[in-house]
Protein backbone atom coordinates (compact mmCIF):
# COMPACT_ATOMS: atom_id res chain seq x y z
CA UNK A 1 0.00 0.00 0.00
CA UNK A 2 1.48 3.31 -1.07
CA UNK A 3 0.84 6.46 0.87
CA UNK A 4 0.71 9.34 -1.65
CA UNK A 5 2.33 11.88 0.67
CA UNK A 6 5.28 9.61 1.48
CA UNK A 7 5.85 8.39 -2.06
CA UNK A 8 6.39 11.99 -3.23
CA UNK A 9 9.13 12.64 -0.66
CA UNK A 10 12.78 12.44 -1.60
CA UNK A 11 15.01 9.83 0.03
CA UNK A 12 16.57 12.45 2.35
CA UNK A 13 13.12 13.62 3.48
CA UNK A 14 12.04 10.02 4.15
CA UNK A 15 15.14 9.45 6.28
CA UNK A 16 14.44 12.68 8.16
CA UNK A 17 10.79 11.69 8.68
CA UNK A 18 11.82 8.28 10.07
CA UNK A 19 14.38 9.96 12.36
CA UNK A 20 11.84 12.50 13.67
CA UNK A 21 9.25 9.75 14.24
CA UNK A 22 11.90 7.67 16.04
CA UNK A 23 12.85 10.59 18.27
CA UNK A 24 9.19 11.29 19.11
CA UNK A 25 8.39 7.65 19.87
CA UNK A 26 11.64 7.12 21.80
CA UNK A 27 11.23 10.38 23.72
CA UNK A 28 7.63 9.51 24.54
CA UNK A 29 8.66 6.05 25.74
CA UNK A 30 11.47 7.53 27.86
CA UNK A 31 9.08 10.14 29.30
CA UNK A 32 6.54 7.40 30.20
CA UNK A 33 9.33 5.33 31.80
CA UNK A 34 10.65 8.26 33.84
CA UNK A 35 7.08 8.96 35.03
CA UNK A 36 6.86 5.27 36.00
CA UNK A 37 3.69 4.96 33.92
CA UNK A 38 4.11 1.18 33.79
CA UNK A 39 3.68 0.92 37.58
CA UNK A 40 0.11 2.20 37.34
CA UNK A 41 -0.97 -0.78 35.27
CA UNK A 42 -0.56 -3.15 38.22
CA UNK A 43 -2.13 -3.44 41.65
CA UNK A 44 0.88 -2.51 43.80
CA UNK A 45 -0.09 0.28 46.19
CA UNK A 46 3.48 1.62 46.31
CA UNK A 47 2.87 3.00 42.79
CA UNK A 48 0.72 5.65 44.46
CA UNK A 49 3.77 7.23 46.12
CA UNK A 50 5.35 8.03 42.78
CA UNK A 51 3.80 11.42 43.59
CA UNK A 52 5.16 12.81 46.86
CA UNK A 53 1.82 14.36 47.84
CA UNK A 54 0.40 10.84 48.20
CA UNK A 55 2.94 9.86 50.87
CA UNK A 56 0.72 10.66 53.90
CA UNK A 57 -2.17 8.72 52.37
CA UNK A 58 0.05 5.75 51.64
CA UNK A 59 1.64 5.83 55.11
CA UNK A 60 -1.69 6.00 56.94
CA UNK A 61 -3.18 3.24 54.75
CA UNK A 62 -0.06 1.09 55.26
CA UNK A 63 -0.55 1.26 59.05
CA UNK A 64 -4.30 0.60 58.91
CA UNK A 65 -6.21 -2.66 59.03
CA UNK A 66 -7.13 -2.21 55.36
CA UNK A 67 -3.53 -2.67 54.22
CA UNK A 68 -3.70 -6.36 55.16
CA UNK A 69 -6.54 -7.08 52.74
CA UNK A 70 -7.01 -4.16 50.34
CA UNK A 71 -4.84 -2.25 47.90
CA UNK A 72 -5.43 1.35 46.85
CA UNK A 73 -7.12 0.03 43.70
CA UNK A 74 -9.51 -2.11 45.74
CA UNK A 75 -11.04 1.07 47.17
CA UNK A 76 -10.36 3.80 44.62
CA UNK A 77 -11.04 2.07 41.27
CA UNK A 78 -14.36 0.69 39.99
CA UNK A 79 -14.66 -3.08 39.70
CA UNK A 80 -17.71 -3.54 37.42
CA UNK A 81 -15.48 -4.67 34.53
CA UNK A 82 -11.87 -4.40 33.40
CA UNK A 83 -12.59 -1.77 30.72
CA UNK A 84 -14.23 0.59 33.23
CA UNK A 85 -11.44 -0.06 35.73
CA UNK A 86 -8.62 0.92 33.37
CA UNK A 87 -10.60 3.76 31.77
CA UNK A 88 -11.19 5.24 35.23
CA UNK A 89 -7.53 4.76 36.26
CA UNK A 90 -6.35 6.38 33.02
CA UNK A 91 -8.70 9.36 33.18
CA UNK A 92 -8.07 9.95 36.87
CA UNK A 93 -4.31 9.66 36.37
CA UNK A 94 -4.32 12.05 33.41
CA UNK A 95 -6.40 14.52 35.44
CA UNK A 96 -3.76 14.45 38.18
CA UNK A 97 -0.93 14.84 35.67
CA UNK A 98 -2.68 17.80 34.02
CA UNK A 99 -3.29 19.47 37.40
CA UNK A 100 0.32 18.87 38.41
CA UNK A 101 1.75 20.26 35.16
CA UNK A 102 -0.51 23.32 35.43
CA UNK A 103 0.61 23.73 39.06
CA UNK A 104 -3.00 23.37 40.20
CA UNK A 105 -2.59 20.16 42.25
CA UNK A 106 -3.42 20.74 45.89
CA UNK A 107 -0.88 19.72 48.52
CA UNK A 108 -3.71 17.81 50.17
CA UNK A 109 -5.79 16.22 47.41
CA UNK A 110 -9.52 15.89 48.00
CA UNK A 111 -11.57 13.16 46.39
CA UNK A 112 -14.25 14.37 44.00
CA UNK A 113 -17.81 13.15 43.50
CA UNK A 114 -16.93 10.49 40.92
CA UNK A 115 -14.14 9.12 43.12
CA UNK A 116 -16.39 9.25 46.20
CA UNK A 117 -19.02 7.24 44.39
CA UNK A 118 -16.42 4.62 43.44
CA UNK A 119 -15.10 4.42 47.02
CA UNK A 120 -18.57 4.05 48.51
CA UNK A 121 -19.53 1.38 45.96
CA UNK A 122 -16.37 -0.50 46.92
CA UNK A 123 -17.12 -0.17 50.65
CA UNK A 124 -20.50 -1.73 49.94
CA UNK A 125 -18.98 -4.39 47.68
CA UNK A 126 -16.46 -5.52 50.29
CA UNK A 127 -18.73 -5.17 53.33
CA UNK A 128 -22.03 -6.42 51.86
CA UNK A 129 -22.43 -9.24 54.37
CA UNK A 130 -21.79 -6.90 57.29
CA UNK A 131 -24.27 -4.32 55.96
CA UNK A 132 -27.06 -6.75 55.15
CA UNK A 133 -26.89 -9.43 57.84
CA UNK A 134 -24.98 -8.27 60.91
CA UNK A 135 -25.94 -4.62 61.37
CA UNK A 136 -28.86 -4.64 58.92
CA UNK A 137 -28.21 -1.17 57.50
CA UNK A 138 -29.24 -2.26 54.02
CA UNK A 139 -27.71 -0.76 50.92
CA UNK A 140 -27.39 2.98 50.58
CA UNK A 141 -25.40 4.12 47.57
CA UNK A 142 -23.50 7.37 47.17
CA UNK A 143 -26.10 9.03 44.96
CA UNK A 144 -28.77 8.41 47.62
CA UNK A 145 -26.60 10.20 50.18
CA UNK A 146 -26.36 13.22 47.88
CA UNK A 147 -30.13 13.75 48.17
CA UNK A 148 -30.29 13.09 51.92
CA UNK A 149 -31.36 9.43 51.86
CA UNK A 150 -28.76 8.00 54.19
CA UNK A 151 -25.15 8.63 55.12
CA UNK A 152 -21.90 8.02 53.32
CA UNK A 153 -19.75 5.30 54.88
CA UNK A 154 -17.13 7.84 55.97
CA UNK A 155 -19.70 10.01 57.74
CA UNK A 156 -19.36 7.50 60.61
CA UNK A 157 -16.03 5.88 59.71
CA UNK A 158 -14.05 9.11 59.18
CA UNK A 159 -10.71 7.63 60.26
CA UNK A 160 -10.85 4.58 57.93
CA UNK A 161 -8.34 3.85 56.41
CA UNK A 162 -6.36 7.08 56.26
CA UNK A 163 -6.73 8.31 59.82
CA UNK A 164 -8.13 11.71 58.86
CA UNK A 165 -5.04 12.68 56.89
CA UNK A 166 -5.56 16.02 55.22
CA UNK A 167 -2.07 17.45 54.90
CA UNK A 168 1.58 16.54 54.69
CA UNK A 169 2.02 18.00 58.18
CA UNK A 170 -0.34 15.40 59.71
CA UNK A 171 2.14 12.60 59.07
CA UNK A 172 5.58 14.20 59.49
CA UNK A 173 7.35 10.91 60.21
CA UNK A 174 5.66 8.83 57.55
CA UNK A 175 7.77 6.04 56.17
CA UNK A 176 6.97 5.16 52.61
CA UNK A 177 8.81 3.12 50.00
CA UNK A 178 10.42 5.76 47.85
CA UNK A 179 10.60 4.81 44.17
CA UNK A 180 13.97 3.64 42.91
CA UNK A 181 15.83 6.15 40.80
CA UNK A 182 15.33 5.81 37.06
CA UNK A 183 18.86 7.11 36.46
CA UNK A 184 21.10 4.17 35.46
CA UNK A 185 23.77 3.21 38.00
CA UNK A 186 26.65 3.99 35.61
CA UNK A 187 25.45 7.59 35.32
CA UNK A 188 25.04 7.87 39.09
CA UNK A 189 28.60 6.60 39.57
CA UNK A 190 29.85 9.04 36.94
CA UNK A 191 28.13 11.90 38.80
CA UNK A 192 29.57 10.74 42.14
CA UNK A 193 26.23 9.78 43.75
Amino acid sequence: MKIPFISRLSYAHKVMLVAVCGILVGGGALFAYLLRAHTYLGEDSSACVNCHIMSPYYATWMHSSHSRNATCNDCHVPHENIARKYAFKGMDGMKHVALFLAKQERMSPKIGDEGSQVVMNNCIRCHTELNTTMVNTGKVDYMMTQVGEGKKCWDCHRQVPHGGTNSLARTPSNIVPMPKSTVPEWIQKMMGN
